[in-house]
C-alpha cells in the first residue's frame, strides 16, 4: 500500500480511535526497536510477510535501521536465503534490549507462547498485534487488539497503519497511565528475571 492510500485510509478512520491506537503502538515499536534486534514472528499458519516488507521499506525511507525486522519463521525450507532462514529457535536467544513483535491474526499456539514468555523473562520487550489471543495479550508489554467488529478495520489494514506510523517522525509512543496493570507487569518482570551473576 502506497503513501497516498495510507493517507486516504487515515482520513477515513480519523473519527475513530484507530489512528490514535495504531500511532501509539507504532511509537512504542520505534522506541523499543534496535538495529538487528527487532524480531518479527507470526503464527505457524500465518507469517507476517507483508508487514516485514513494509517495515523494511519504512526503515529505508526514514533512515531508521532499527525498524528493519528479522523475520523469524516456524518452518524454514531447505535452501532459503539467510534473511529468510531464521528459525523459531532465534526467540530462545532473545536478550534484554531486543524486541519480540508477535503478529497473530489467530491464536499464537503453545510453543510460540512459551518462547515469548521466556524472551520476556530474560528482558526482551514483547509487543503483540493480535485478534483473538488473550494469553498473548497478557504476555505483551503492549498489545494492539484487532477484534472483529463492524466499525473495525481489517487486520491487514491495521498492519499497514502500524508500519506507516512507525516510520513517521511525528509519531510518539503511547504512555499508559500508571495503574494496577502496570505495577503487576513490572512485578512480573522482576519476579521472573534471572538472578544476577555471582560476583566472583
Amino acid at each position: 500500500m502506497d503513501a497516498v492510500r495510507v493517507t486516504m485510509l487515515r482520513e477515513l478512520l480519523a473519527e475513530t480511535p484507530w489512528i490514535d491506537r495504531t500511532c501509539g503502538f507504532a511509537g512504542t515499536l520505534r522506541e523499543t526497536a534496535r538495529p538487528g534486534g527487532l524480531l518479527l514472528v507470526g503464527t505457524e499458519a500465518e507469517e507476517p510477510w507483508h508487514l516485514a516488507a513494509h517495515l523494511s521499506d519504512e526503515a529505508a525511507y526514514a533512515d531508521l535501521p532499527e525498524l528493519s525486522p528479522v523475520l523469524v519463521r516456524h518452518h524454514v525450507p531447505a535452501g532459503a536465503p539467510p534473511h529468510l532462514a531464521v528459525p523459531l529457535a532465534r526467540l530462545e536467544e532473545a536478550r534484554r534490549g531486543e524486541t519480540v513483535f508477535v503478529v497473530a491474526p489467530e491464536a499464537a499456539g503453545e510453543g510460540l507462547l512459551e518462547r515469548v514468555h521466556d524472551a520476556r523473562r530474560v528482558g526482551a520487550t514483547v509487543l503483540a498485534l493480535e485478534a483473538a489471543d488473550p494469553e498473548l495479550r497478557g504476555l505483551a508489554h503492549e498489545a494492539l487488539t484487532v477484534a472483529p467488529a463492524p466499525d473495525a478495520p481489517s487486520f491487514e489494514l491495521v498492519q499497514h497503519l502500524v508500519s506507516a506510523a512507525a516510520g513517521d517522525p511525528t509519531t510518539t509512543p503511547r504512555r499508559p497511565a500508571p495503574g494496577l496493570r502496570g505495577r503487576l507487569s513490572r512485578l512480573l518482570d522482576h519476579l521472573t528475571a534471572p538472578p544476577p551473576p555471582l560476583g566472583w
